[in-house]
């Protein structure tokens, strides 16, 4: 990755992570005084006296009290992965955000990840160029270049790694205590789909290979 390319990436991903923390901040401000938001500003606007939702409220007063310069024309900038769909494999889940949920993400896509211990994503590859942030547990990575060198490493909570665009690889959780890892995962390009990765038994299920391939590449 260039340092051009790095550099903005680094930028999104420091403004993400400021969003975060200052939604966490605002939603343990409003709980503080066990008061939810009204939609009132001064004299305007008048109490929620049908169905609410004040925990989803109180992480976005601004969007329930607009400022006045506020005219309701900026785009969705926030996206909870509560409310996206999750898909249940035996070895764990996955849920994204992506342009679909989020029509301003156009160049930044999310997935969470969720391994049990021992299980694996197994080998595959994307366009897309890969960061990865270790949130919970150890996880082994896996990949091989162009030039078929292999990489194998262990990555812990905090951690982080990189697969640039088409580079084959895979992910595992550690056995560890038993419960597993789990894992964010960000794409550059707003697009990606967690179901369109292009995996290892979908080519070999396409391609004629010899048994003495098969061998070698279990071995």
């Amino acid at each position: 990755m260039s340092r051009l390319l790095r550099r903005d990436f680094l930028t999104r991903a420091a403004a993400f992570a400021a969003a975060t923390t200052a939604t966490i901040a605002g939603t343990r401000r409003a709980g503080a005084d066990d008061k939810p938001p009204q939609p009132i500003r001064g004299k305007e606007g008048a109490p929620i006296i049908g169905p609410t939702n004040p925990a989803r409220e109180a992480q976005s007063t601004d969007r329930l009290v607009p400022p006045r310069t506020d005219h309701g024309t900026m785009p969705n900038l926030r996206w909870s992965f509560a409310d996206s769909h999750n898909k249940l494999e035996p070895g764990g889940w996955a849920r994204q955000t992506t342009v679909r949920e989020m029509p301003v993400a156009t160049q930044l896509a999310c997935v969470n990840m969720r391994l049990k211990a021992g299980a694996i994503r197994e080998l595959h590859w994307h366009k897309p160029a890969e960061w990865g942030f270790v949130l919970k547990g150890r996880v082994r990575i896996t990949a091989i270049d162009q030039d078929g060198h292999a990489f194998q490493d262990d990555v812990g909570e905090g951690d982080l790694w990189n697969f640039p665009t088409g580079i084959p690889h895979s992910i595992q959780a550690h056995e560890g205590d038993g419960s597993g890892s789990e894992f964010l995962l960000v794409f550059d390009d707003g697009n990606f789909n967690e179901d369109e990765t292009f995996l290892l038994t979908d080519w070999l299920a396409h391609t004629t290979v010899s048994s003495g391939f098969l061998e070698g590449l279990w071995s």
